[in-house]
């Protein structure tokens, strides 16, 4: 395991109660392996940290984007706060090096798992806000944060939306949308296009517009929009 005081130097934070921090990196895999210790697993951490993150990123936006509705920050709060954009910052902070996995886990490379890296994020932040409170937490949470923040930032426009949904879809459910010309009507200089997005098997959500390329923007905006509310749920 690397020196602890290295990821304290990247988070710009030292712990003052080391047995937090400790058990933010102690995956329950460890903890079934040496059962004798009596040790205790980050799984509750995780649990504080999730409720953590999503305040301060949801604090943030607020912040950031004034001009925002209820509904848009609620799909750029689902497009940052999920597994992609944990895992991108649990690597930057080098987390696996600090993991204390099981032996099943370290030889089926789990400090490079996704899932564990991002778990794992959350419950270090779950243990700073024990350690630092709110305040502290959400100035680390934003210097982290910032650059998937800014990337969110920069494709706020409608007309990107089917690269948003593209994103969100390949991340989190390991498939690409599909758009379906579903009607076409008026004479060929005032057409209307209706297109359907499935996601998988499912048809998610159906968009009208002035070309095929307006009508299937209008469906990922639509789509997105329901899977941001399917998460927050």
């Amino acid at each position: 395991m690397k020196d602890i005081e290295n990821l304290f130097k990247k988070l710009n934070y030292c712990f003052t109660r080391t047995d937090l921090i400790s058990k933010a990196l102690r995956h329950s895999s460890y903890v079934n392996e040496y059962r004798e210790l009596r040790l205790k697993d980050n799984e509750r951490l995780e649990f504080l940290g999730d409720a953590v993150l999503d305040l301060a990123i949801s604090h943030i936006l607020m912040e950031k984007f004034s001009d925002l509705r209820e509904g848009d920050l609620s799909k750029y709060r689902a497009a940052i706060v999920n597994e992609s954009g944990l895992y991108r910052v649990a690597r930057f902070l080098e987390l696996g090096e600090y993991i204390l996995l099981g032996k099943g886990e370290e030889m089926t490379n789990g400090r490079e798992k996704p899932s564990i890296l991002a778990n794992t994020m959350e419950a270090v932040l779950g243990a700073l806000y024990l350690d630092a409170g709110f305040d502290k937490t959400l100035a680390i949470i934003t210097m982290l944060f910032m650059p998937v923040i800014d990337n969110i930032k920069s494709k706020r426009s409608d007309s990107d939306y089917k690269s948003l949904l593209q994103e969100y879809t390949q991340e989190q459910l390991k498939t690409l949308p599909e758009y379906i010309l579903i009607e076409e009507n008026g004479l060929p200089h005032d057409k209307t296009f209706r297109v359907a997005v499935k996601i998988g098997e499912e048809p998610m959500a159906e968009g009208i517009g002035r070309s095929k390329k307006e009508a299937e923007q209008n469906a990922a905006r639509e789509a997105y929009y329901c899977l941001a509310k399917k998460e927050e749920n």
